[in-house]
């Protein structure tokens, strides 16, 4: 009896066991397809630029090389990756996974990828995205998916080159479909449980369809290494800031001068508000286009252009996302209801980026141990408001050539030196190659809106 019911058991588990080893060969297949189909859009970004760091008083530069991954959006050769992937690069490569089409490699070591340089497009800091762009045609390349439709538990991979391994994929599942990295901050995170390392900053987030819905970004970690807690920036943000940078070079943000919180219980109570939750303003700044369009502080915001405003994240986007144009808000204020047009400005542009601008050895002046730039369109919105309309602007500081004189600082802007005038990076280039050695230099310049002479040392 023994034998047969053994025999009865194993009789009766065969079949599950093949239906189970079916499937998951069935599964496993269907990853393998969505790998082969994926990889080759995903590339390799090395990068050669300049790091600040601090020295004394005056802030330093010193060269850096980094690598990050990307995924290519455009045939034509646009990618998208991570601004901090690209942040002060002086130089980019992009590695392109070679394409085997013909079966002309047998090895299961396959070679590198085909090195392109690339061209940065435009960089935006607040939602780390930048655009790259690579002089090839008819490359391989990913859609953005619909990241509002992203559901908790919905299966992803992650692609990139953590730790410069390219090529490499990691399987998880949204854990969350929106984190905050501060209250009321308007950037909104996806978070998995795929492994992210260092070096898959920039690379896909993909759904089984093959679709990108993020772009990996950072983790939280003890270690430094993958621990199942990695953020990606949704699809939507993503594609949003791309499609901005390649129209306008940037991204356009509208702000009319207010600080908006969103509306807790305790805020409630405490100020005795009539409802506990949505907008309320707790600042709004003088001569902006809030106090022009009559809004105060404490008045509650209802809605935007006739939607109902929820948190002060979702006002902060409708904000940005209204850069020219006059919206309608009506607002609760002593318990009366108030309409207001208010003109939504264009809000400056980051003036931390001086050192985006960097084209090469082209802006290092060796003699005067400096990164510089023209002053010119590209600048000036950059800089606070300068009297002149030409000269060159101190980038930073290189480390270890830095002149033995007076401190100089990023964003000085140089007139003259020793008297000659200065109209640019190459007039300036020249007048201090012209000064013999052991002269005294003097350099006549604007800071922080005040023109001084500085003196310094040649290299």
């Amino acid at each position: 009896m023994r034998v047969s019911f053994f025999l009865v058991l194993a009789g009766a588990m065969a079949p599950v066991q093949a239906q189970e080893k079916t499937g998951l060969w069935q599964l496993s297949g269907q990853m393998e397809e969505l790998v082969r189909r994926v990889d080759p859009a995903v590339v390799q970004i090395l990068t050669t630029g300049f790091q600040r760091g601090e020295s004394g008083e005056a802030p330093e530069v010193r060269v850096s090389r980094g690598n990050g991954s990307g995924v290519i959006v455009d045939p034509a050769g646009y990618i998208v990756t991570n601004e901090h992937v690209v942040r002060n690069a002086r130089s980019i490569a992009v590695l392109v996974p070679e394409m085997d089409e013909e079966g002309r490699f047998q090895s299961i070591v396959k070679p590198g990828g085909k090195r392109y340089p690339a061209r940065l497009i435009g960089q935006d800091s607040q939602t780390d995205i930048a655009v790259l762009k690579i002089e090839a045609g008819n490359l391989p390349h990913l859609r953005f998916a619909d990241s509002d439709r992203l559901r908790q538990g919905q299966l992803v991979l992650a692609f990139g080159s953590p730790y410069g391994l390219e090529n490499t994929v990691t399987m998880g599942v949204i854990s969350s479909v929106a984190r905050q990295v501060r209250p009321d901050d308007p950037m909104i995170y996806l978070q998995t449980d795929a492994a992210i390392n260092p070096g898959n900053s920039g690379g896909p987030l993909v759904n089984p369809a093959g679709e990108i819905v993020g772009i990996n970004t950072f983790i939280v970690s003890a270690t430094g290494a993958s621990a199942g807690v990695g953020f990606a920036v949704p699809s939507n943000i993503a594609r949003t800031v791309y499609e901005q940078i390649r129209k306008h070079g940037y991204v356009r943000r509208g702000q009319i001068g207010v600080i908006a919180q969103t509306i807790t219980p305790d805020i409630a109570r405490a100020l005795k508000l009539p409802q506990d939750f949505g907008v309320i303003l707790a600042d709004v700044a003088p001569g902006s286009a809030a106090a022009a369009a009559g809004l105060e502080a404490g008045d509650i915001v209802l809605t935007m252009e006739g939607k109902l405003m929820e948190n002060a994240r979702q006002f902060g986007v409708n904000i940005y996302g209204s850069a020219g144009r006059t919206v309608t808000l009506e607002v609760l204020r002593n318990g009366q209801k108030l309409t207001r047009r208010v003109a939504v400005m264009e809000r400056p542009r980051d003036p931390d980026r001086l050192l985006s601008l960097l084209e090469g050895d082209t802006n290092y002046i060796a003699r005067l141990g400096i990164l510089a730039v023209d002053l010119d369109e590209r600048v000036t919105p950059l800089l606070p408001p300068v009297r002149r309309l030409n000269g060159a602007v101190i980038v930073g500081v290189v480390a270890d050539l830095a002149p033995d004189g007076e401190t100089l600082l990023p964003g000085d802007v140089i007139f003259a030196i020793n008297g000659r005038r200065v109209g640019g990076l190459e007039d300036l280039k020249q007048a201090a190659a012209a000064i013999p050695a052991g002269e005294p230099v003097v350099l006549h310049l604007e800071r922080l809106g005040q023109q001084q002479f500085v003196v310094a040392a040649l290299e």
